[in-house]
């Protein structure tokens, strides 16, 4: 039976079981906002009867996002993922020098590493952006979305 879900939100928490069931007849997920958009509502409508595979542009876009955000974490090495948990937890360079046993001038290399790693955005200060991108893995690895 074809199946198509609209929502609110452009969540990708629930992007994996959606495309994980079998719709033979066809599968669409698409913002509420889309179907102001006649034209575009009923092209996909009649692309999900037809079988196909529909998703909003938004979702697709939300999902690359933080598909990059995994990139780049998995892209760090342990000692800069250990670096970045200290930082998230708001340690400054000499407190995790000193936690780590390592000079300051090496914290402030594995820093300058993780900052070249992970996607920045312009105009936001990158410590606070790689601590975000952080904490948002490990609350997606528990399940918080």
């Amino acid at each position: 039976m074809p199946v198509l879900i609209l929502s609110q939100y452009a969540s990708v928490a629930y992007l994996p079981e959606i495309l994980d069931q079998d719709a033979s007849g066809g599968l669409g997920y698409l913002l509420k906002e889309r179907v102001g958009h006649v034209a575009t509502f009923i092209s996909a409508i009649e692309g999900v009867l037809a079988g196909a595979t529909i998703i909003d542009p938004d979702i697709v876009h939300a999902l690359m996002r933080r598909s990059r955000q995994y990139a780049g974490l998995s892209a760090l090495s342990p000692r800069e993922l250990e670096v970045l948990e200290l930082m998230a937890q708001g340690q400054t360079n000499g407190a995790i020098a000193e936690r780590l046993w390592v000079s300051e001038a090496a914290v402030r290399k594995h820093v300058g590493s993780i900052f070249a790693k992970l996607p920045m955005k312009e105009k936001v200060d990158r410590r606070v952006s790689a601590v975000l991108t952080y904490l948002r893995s490990r609350s997606d690895e528990e399940g918080g979305g």
